[in-house]
């Protein structure tokens, strides 16, 4: 059994929906990434999407996009994310970690390279942001192989065939968009999310997370309580670049910000205290 299996085995439990929160790989400094990670699970981060910073992020919206612009201009790579892991692995072996990111760099890479360094690392999930699931078999397979998780995007306008052959693949959980349009966007309809998210629990049995348009502890406690997982991203690399000229600072206010936001949700899916 695998982290992410073994965590979304305990939330049910409790429960408890996973609180998902995103960040930047090297933003705004390599040094300060894995600080804010061990800030997050102590924020109560379930889960954290650690994001592979791409010259063309396609799907991301201008906070993510200049987030990867200030951790390329810091010399981040795909093979410098995975060190970065490998350090966060040195004193947490039980968060699970899901590299969110674009095909290129991994093709680049290599497959097999790939799937083998980001096993040894500690890497729980992969989520490759323009590979959809036609196209996906080749790494899919390779990832399962190594005990990796292949997690995939469903958005609103997904047709039952996709969401099915998503699924087919999947593993770990599946990432609804709420919306359509590039991350950070403004609007978030929690009915269109619930209808949604009933069509594609006929089609599977993974937890289910929701991202895009998700900012603060009111909008993160509706998405709790008709989702399995709540992913925050723009909301938090926002507040990050806030105060990224003060490490301390910034650990602290996204450290306040983000329990609040875990206190939230949890209000509203009554959370149960484990005995």
């Amino acid at each position: 059994m695998n982290r992410m299996t073994r965590r979304f085995q305990e939330l049910r439990r409790t429960g408890r929906k996973a609180l998902i929160p995103y960040i930047a790989a090297g933003d705004p400094h390599p040094d300060q990434t894995v600080p804010m990670l061990h800030t997050l699970v102590q924020a109560g981060a379930d889960i954290i999407e650690l994001g592979v910073p791409f010259s063309d992020p396609m799907a991301d919206g201008p906070i993510i996009q200049k987030a990867c612009e200030r951790a390329l201009a810091q010399g981040m790579s795909l093979r410098r994310v995975l060190e970065l892991v490998r350090a966060f692995r040195r004193s947490d072996m039980e968060t699970p970690l899901v590299l969110m990111g674009y095909l290129n760099p991994i093709e680049s890479m290599g497959y097999d390279a790939f799937v083998a360094d980001a096993s040894e690392a500690g890497v729980d999930g992969v989520l490759t942001v323009d590979l959809p699931p036609e196209e996906a078999p080749e790494l899919a397979e390779r990832l399962i192989a190594a005990d990796i998780d292949p997690i995939f995007l469903l958005a609103p306008t997904s047709s039952i065939e996709r969401v099915r052959r998503a699924a087919e693949l999947a593993r770990g959980y599946l990432y609804y968009v709420s919306l359509k349009g590039v991350t950070g966007s403004a609007a978030l309809n929690v009915a269109e999310v619930t209808e949604k998210l009933a069509m594609i629990r006929t089609c599977t049995d993974l937890p289910l997370g929701v991202g895009f348009g998700i900012k603060d502890p009111l909008t993160a406690a509706a998405i709790a309580q008709v989702a399995d997982a709540v992913v925050i991203g723009s909301a938090l690399v926002s507040r990050m670049a806030e105060w990224a000229d003060d490490p301390e600072r910034m650990r602290r206010e996204v450290g306040a910000w983000l329990s609040a936001i875990r206190q939230a949700m949890s209000v509203a899916s009554g959370e149960r205290a484990v005995l």
